[in-house]
């Protein structure tokens, strides 16, 4: 069971980031040509922000069933100290939470604007925002 765990954390992540670009992009892109917000835009916005959320579960799941556990029962200096560690103990969860949240702001924010720009505007900061705190964080050694 870890092991498809890690697998479908693996694969999720590629979706998710794909679309977190995507529907950065498009949204940069309708702000700043002033273009008319359609379904479509809303329907990228949400596919990123499903699939982030997909992202996030599973990665929570992992984080509990994981070996990796066993840094509970360390002190925390320790786990502090080493940087493997402290990026899968710590800093991994933290930033996509935080990332996560802030992609969850800006769909829901969007959802309140008024004008097609701020709809844009909303989804473009936040989710670019989220993307590149989830793209500071990615374990690059295990992850290509």
């Amino acid at each position: 069971m870890y092991t498809g765990l890690q697998h479908a954390h693996s694969f999720v992540a590629y979706a998710a980031l794909i679309l977190l670009i995507v529907a950065s992009l498009n949204a940069i892109i309708g702000m700043t040509s002033n273009k008319s917000f359609k379904d479509g835009d809303r329907k990228i916005a949400l596919f990123a922000l499903i699939f982030t959320h997909i992202q996030l579960l599973v990665g929570l799941i992992l984080y509990f069933q994981s070996p990796m556990v066993q840094i509970f029962n360390m002190p925390m200096g320790e786990v502090m100290k080493d940087a493997n560690l402290r990026l899968y103990a710590v800093e991994h969860p933290l930033i996509n939470i935080i990332a996560v949240v802030l992609i969850t702001i800006g769909f829901s924010k969007h959802k309140k604007a008024t004008t097609d720009k701020a709809k844009f505007k909303s989804i473009a900061i936040m989710y670019a925002l989220g993307t590149i705190l989830i793209l500071s964080r990615i374990p690059w050694s295990n992850w290509l």
